[in-house]
C-alpha cells in the first residue's frame, strides 16, 4: 500500500495511505489546500455560534428560575452580568479571528499578485 510522501511537523515521514494515483493524504495534498483552509475556517466559526447558543439556554433558564421562584433574584442579577460579560468577550473574539481572516486573505491575495506581476514582467 502507497503512503504519503509528506513529512509530519516533527519531520516524521506521514504513514497515511493514499491511493494508487495519490502521492498525498488530504492534510498534505497541496492541491487541497484551499479547501483544508475553507473547512478550518467553517470549524472556527461554528464554535462560537455553539457557545452564543449555550449562553442563551443559560440566560433564558436563569430568567425561568427567577420568575419561578427557584433563583435568588440578586444571585440571577450577577450571574446575567457575568454571562453579559462573557458574551461581550465571545464578540470581540469573532471580531478579532474575523480580522485575522480577512488580514490572511489579503495577504494571499497579495502574493498572487506579485507572482502574477513578476511573472508578466
Amino acid at each position: 500500500m502507497a503512503r504519503c510522501a509528506a513529512s509530519k511537523p516533527n519531520g516524521e515521514p506521514c504513514e497515511r495511505i493514499v491511493g494508487a494515483s495519490q502521492r498525498y493524504c488530504y492534510a498534505h495534498d497541496p492541491n487541497r489546500a484551499a479547501e483544508r483552509a475553507h473547512n478550518a475556517s467553517k470549524a472556527a466559526r461554528a464554535k462560537p455560534t455553539r457557545e452564543l447558543s449555550d449562553v442563551k439556554k443559560k440566560l433564558l433558564q436563569l430568567a425561568e428560575d427567577v420568575m419561578a421562584g427557584r433563583a435568588d433574584r440578586g444571585d440571577a442579577a450577577v450571574a446575567g452580568q457575568l454571562l453579559g460579560t462573557y458574551l461581550r468577550a465571545l464578540s470581540v473574539e469573532i471580531k478579532l479571528k474575523e480580522v485575522l481572516e480577512l488580514e490572511e486573505r489579503i495577504e494571499r491575495l497579495e502574493e498572487v499578485e506579485q507572482a502574477g506581476a513578476s511573472w508578466a514582467g
